[in-house]
């Protein structure tokens, strides 16, 4: 029983990176589009209660028209709803909504999040949704998820009022409302503090009004935004980016038809200083005007003048000068953030790809697990593998220059640690309890599956810079 819960483990990191993001694709447009987001500082937070009810155009506009760092937060794993492809329900069925959520934000360059409520199926007011949920504990997941995501904008699916229907929907509305407030209060949950950094104080909270099911919330005086537009960097356009996304909801049967053209949606503000056009008036989103950080901003203005749309492999000396720029500031959520792109960005110029991959589908602790190693400089940056090791096992050590289009391999078998536990995803570690997953680990809660047990920790030169890359160690296999 516990082999077999390694191997569901196994395979569940498999499902994760079995496609290609759309927005971490690698053609020279792609690569384009990634870097002038470097310059952007601004996020939006959107919130609902299940797997479905986001608004997978908005998300997709804001991702990728915008460039907003843009999250989505679904209170439950869709443990309650029908499925359509299998005869999981339940715990099971929420492990595969899960996946399926995963699989669309892949597409339209969401990020995704949870918490700890169960979806225990059709609730006719928030009333009787929070009798059964822990109304205390799903609430402070939403301040943890605003604290550690640090959103400008919340926007939710539902209003308040009712309109949306299911007593999930309302519920989530209200503690969306009540989070926003609670997230600025330090006074709040102030155990989550030491992990979040500190309070964080929402600029404004929308609601997305709507027009389904024959009620219609939509008016217009409310804030009115055009998001049908075509990115000619991914070659789509977001209703089509969005149709694909949607589509990935397929225990519910849930895709919808590619629409093409203009499209509009509605937003009611909620809290924080009105406006006319846009939810980031007065808001900055550049590195100049919300950090003074002028140079930064000159380095990305730099990088997007001079790309070679022939050969973006020369941009690698202006993203190696802004990654030491961008070491030097203040490690707040924003240079952490732009850190983490920025050495995506050196990986796709170059056509560099790492990887850690076994071929045992599981492993025991006390067995053995063999793992392979790959790197490879498909366009030749002069980059220099001088190091990779998977926790305290040491892989290589040394100086190899990567080779244009040549791949270096190195493999590694080693024993499993007794004192690693059987992996499982982490909300389902203790009994679930009336209406609600019991974990009480404030660095898992919120995210949407577990961290890979094992991380190869490959460190490439270039010049003078050494720079780590976590490459997780994924079971491979050919289908």
């Amino acid at each position: 029983m516990n082999s077999m819960r390694i191997l569901l483990f196994f395979a569940f990191i498999f499902y994760f990176f079995q496609s290609i993001p759309l927005h971490a694709q690698n053609s020279a447009s792609a690569i384009y589009q990634d870097i002038k987001k470097l310059g952007v500082v601004g996020s939006v937070l959107y919130i609902a209660a299940h797997p479905d009810d986001e608004n997978t155009r908005l998300i997709t506009y804001l991702a990728n028209d915008r460039l907003l760092r843009t999250g989505y937060l679904s209170l439950t794993r869709g443990d309650g709803g029908q499925n359509l492809i299998g005869q999981e329900q339940g715990v099971e069925l929420g492990l595969i909504r899960t996946q399926e959520l995963l699989a669309a934000r892949r597409i339209d360059g969401g990020e995704q999040f949870f918490t700890r409520a169960f979806d225990f199926g059709y609730s006719k007011t928030p009333v009787e949704t929070f009798a059964i949920w822990d109304r205390d504990k799903i609430l402070q997941d939403v301040v943890l998820v605003i604290r550690k995501f640090k959103p400008d904008v919340v926007i939710t699916r539902f209003p308040t009022t009712g309109e949306g229907g299911h007593g999930h929907h309302t519920a989530s509305a209200i503690l969306a409302e009540e989070a926003v407030e609670a997230a600025a209060d330090p006074s709040k949950f102030p155990e989550q503090l030491v992990v979040t950094g500190g309070a964080w104080k929402v600029k404004r909270l929308f609601w997305n009004t709507f027009n389904f099911g024959g009620n219609s919330t939509i008016r217009e005086d409310q804030l009115k935004i055009e998001v049908g537009g075509y990115n000619r960097f991914i070659g789509k356009s977001y209703g089509e980016i969005a149709a694909e996304s949607r589509s990935q909801h397929k225990s519910q049967g849930f895709g919808v038809p590619v629409t093409r053209g203009e499209s509009f949606e509605y937003f009611k503000l909620l809290k924080g200083p009105p406006v006319k056009k846009d939810f980031f008036e007065e808001i900055s989103v550049s590195w100049s005007g919300r950090y003074q950080q002028v140079h930064i901003e000159k380095l990305i203005d730099s990088l997007l003048t001079y790309y070679d749309w022939v050969q973006p492999e020369k941009s690698t000396a202006g993203l190696l000068k802004l990654y030491a720029e961008l070491s030097k500031v203040a490690a707040d959520n924003w240079s952490q953030q732009k850190l983490r792109e920025v050495k995506e960005l050196l990986l796709k110029v170059n056509g560099i790809y790492l990887e850690a991959s076994t071929s045992q589908p599981y492993t025991v602790s006390g067995d053995s697990l063999q793992v392979y190693c790959l790197a490879i400089d498909r366009l030749g940056s002069s980059a220099v593998l001088t190091k990779i090791s998977i926790g305290e096992h040491l892989v290589f050590a040394g100086a190899q220059p990567l080779m244009t289009n040549k791949g270096f391999n190195v493999g590694i078998k080693f024993q499993v640690s007794n004192s690693i536990p059987i992996t499982q995803p982490y909300w389902l570690m203790k009994p679930l309890q009336k209406g609600y997953y019991d974990v009480n680990d404030f660095l898992q809660i919120g995210k949407p599956e577990n961290d890979p047990v094992f991380v190869a920790i490959m460190q490439l030169q270039w010049g003078g810079q050494l720079i780590p890359f976590n490459v997780p160690v994924r079971y491979k296999f050919t289908d």
